[in-house]
């Protein structure tokens, strides 16, 4: 036996048994990798201009804790407080002020008036609020889970960013293909990420202001609400529709019905319309053309379905897992089709 077979069988097993070993920091390993290679640009940026990489990296932390974490922290202890507080008849009583309210509006509208008819008497009131309730119970005793894992990512994050190079280097010495051919590899890759993870951010940091400054004028908690409105529109499609149209239904159901249109048309027109539609296809084009080395060819309608995809496969986390399996892929499989075709003219030379 060769000693490379060797070798390869050896490295081979203690792969099994490394994934063993690190099985429970598997997600915050790969997402702490996947998020160091997205702002490697901006690091390498903060490098040049501090001449330290160790202050670079702290930096870099400190942004990612801020800009993505910390809001999340917020949403979650924010949830736990609600929970303790809220009286449970009073919930009650609103939700089934909703309920009447929605039936009365199926007599206005006949054409929807079997559908809302149908939809409400599934509704058992009580058995939502004991879900409801239940949620919250169940986030309380995750949190702790949750915020372990943020941590473990932080740090994963810090030291994948502080030696991401000597990592990048070791890792395209160890691939059996030729070190142009692994650089294009990463750099794809690390190009979609870069684009992804700005946009997310962006456009949830645009969006959630918009939606949290706006509501602060109906009495309602800004902040709270732009972040979750924030988090909510990283769910495509529907993910902003969560967030207002149970507030215009609160606010329809308490009276206030003028209030409840000037949100409704201002979350579907200034958000959903201008600020969605419009400025969000915009802010991703900037960050493709002037953020990153060389913008990405990568279709963004197969962008949009691979965070759909990593949302349902893995959660919260897949927004980013997602994008970066589909564009691995895709790489692999480009330098795979260059491969074969090199093969094949060296076989017809032959």
């Amino acid at each position: 036996m060769k000693a490379t077979y060797f070798l390869i069988a050896i490295a081979i097993v203690m792969i099994f048994f490394m994934v063993e070993l690190f099985n429970p920091f598997l997600k915050a390993i790969c997402v702490a990798a996947l998020l160091a290679i997205a702002t490697s640009s901006l690091t390498v940026f903060i490098q040049k201009k501090l001449k330290s990489r160790i202050v670079a990296s702290s930096i870099m932390t400190i942004l990612l804790t801020s800009l993505f974490f910390i809001p999340l922290i917020y949403c979650i202890f924010s949830f736990a407080n609600f929970f303790n507080q809220v009286d449970q008849q009073t919930l009650i009583s609103t939700l089934d002020g909703m309920k009447i309210f929605i039936q009365n509006l199926s007599s206005d509208l006949p054409f929807l008036k079997t559908s809302l008819n149908d939809i409400t008497s599934k509704i058992d009131v009580g058995k939502t609020v004991e879900n409801i309730f239940s949620i919250g119970a169940y986030l309380g005793k995750n949190s702790a889970t949750f915020m372990i894992d943020i941590v473990m990512i932080l740090i994963f994050f810090f030291f994948f960013t502080l030696y991401s190079s000597s990592i990048a280097t070791f890792i395209q010495n160890l691939l059996p293909i030729k070190n142009e051919d692994s650089v294009i590899l990463f750099n794809e890759s690390s190009n979609v990420m870069t684009v992804v993870l700005y946009s997310i951010l962006v456009t949830a940091i645009f969006e959630g202001f918009l939606f949290g400054f706006f509501l602060t004028f109906f009495g309602y908690d800004g902040l709270l609400f732009g972040v979750l409105y924030g988090f909510g529109s990283l769910i495509p499609v529907i993910g902003g529709v969560i967030m207002w149209l149970p507030i215009v239904i609160y606010e329809a159901t308490n009276g206030s019905s003028t209030n409840a249109i000037i949100i409704a048309v201002y979350s579907i027109v200034v958000i959903s319309i201008i600020a969605d539609t419009f400025i969000k296809p915009m802010i991703i084009k900037y960050i493709n053309k002037k953020v990153v080395k060389k913008p990405t060819s990568l279709n963004e309608l197969l962008i949009f379905f691979s965070i759909v995809a990593g949302l349902s496969t893995f959660g919260f986390w897949g927004m980013i897992i997602g994008p970066a399996m589909v564009t691995f892929f895709i790489s692999t499989m480009h330098l795979l089709k260059k491969y074969s075709d090199d093969f094949k003219e060296n076989v017809s030379y032959d």
